[in-house]
């Protein structure tokens, strides 16, 4: 019994070394498998475990890495509310090809069309088949550039965000930038032509974008980039989600 348990201390040092914590619980496994199965079953069975939990490990990193402010699915949209696009279209774009083709998606539509939720189920979805995702309200992204340029690190950031497979700038539409920050985020979508993919959500159609940047010649230069290769995607809906579950949740009430 001594030498049994003594082996145990071993097998799980040895698992602390060599960083592969699931083999410490290779007793668990055995019992699950038939008297029949012979070492290299066992072998396989343990490798196997250590191999699925590595991945969700790296799939957890990736998610945390995404700062993603909400985990939304695409199992809690409603893809019927979309009026002008087709379940067939999502499910093509949740395949994640377009991230492998280095293509942007554009979603353009009113206040409460799901963007952000769309948005953030196909980083979610981005990060569970293995691609690094960066998520970013177009605001915070622009502050977070002009406070590296100003501390000497905007390199540093850049080289960070040109690292991410999908960069996804939420919400480019409620606030105007001024010229420092419209640069500095030209420049960022810029060197991701071709090079990696860009999801934007905005409720301004691209003639509209003039309001958002100080410099018109950059804004049209800027359309051409996102645009390029680009899924344009009309989310406008009738009537905003939220608003419908606030009526549903005063209709209940009542």
């Amino acid at each position: 019994m001594g030498t049994i348990n003594k082996n145990k201390e071993i097998i799980k040092l040895y698992a602390r070394q060599l960083k592969t914590p699931t083999f410490s619980n290779y007793d668990e496994i055995i019992r699950q498998l038939q008297s029949e199965d012979g070492y290299e079953e066992c072998l396989k069975e343990i490798m196997r475990t250590e191999l699925l939990q590595r991945q969700d490990n790296l799939h957890k990193r990736r998610i945390k890495a995404a700062k993603f402010p909400i985990h939304k699915t695409i199992d809690e949209f409603d893809l019927n509310r979309l009026e002008n696009v087709s379940k067939a279209y999502i499910s093509e774009l949740l395949s994640c090809d377009f991230i492998n083709q280095k293509q942007n998606i554009v979603m353009i539509g009113n206040c409460g069309s799901g963007k952000t939720h769309l948005s953030i189920a196909l980083g979610l979805k981005a990060c569970q088949v293995g691609y690094n995702v960066r998520f970013y309200t177009a605001v915070n992204l622009a502050t977070e550039l002009v406070e590296a340029f100003q501390e000497g690190r905007l390199s540093k950031v850049e080289k960070s965000l040109a690292k991410a497979d999908l960069l996804i700038i939420d919400e480019l539409s409620y606030l105007t930038f001024n010229r420092h920050q419209s640069e500095l985020l030209f420049q960022v979508i810029s060197e991701r032509s071709e090079r990696g993919s860009v999801i934007i959500t905005t409720n301004l159609e691209f003639s509209k974008w003039t309001e958002l940047f100080e410099n018109e010649m950059m804004v049209s230069a800027l359309i051409d980039r996102v645009t390029f290769r680009s899924h344009l995607l009309d989310m406008n809906v009738s009537e905003s989600y939220r608003f419908k579950e606030t009526k549903k949740r005063l209709q209940q009430e009542k």
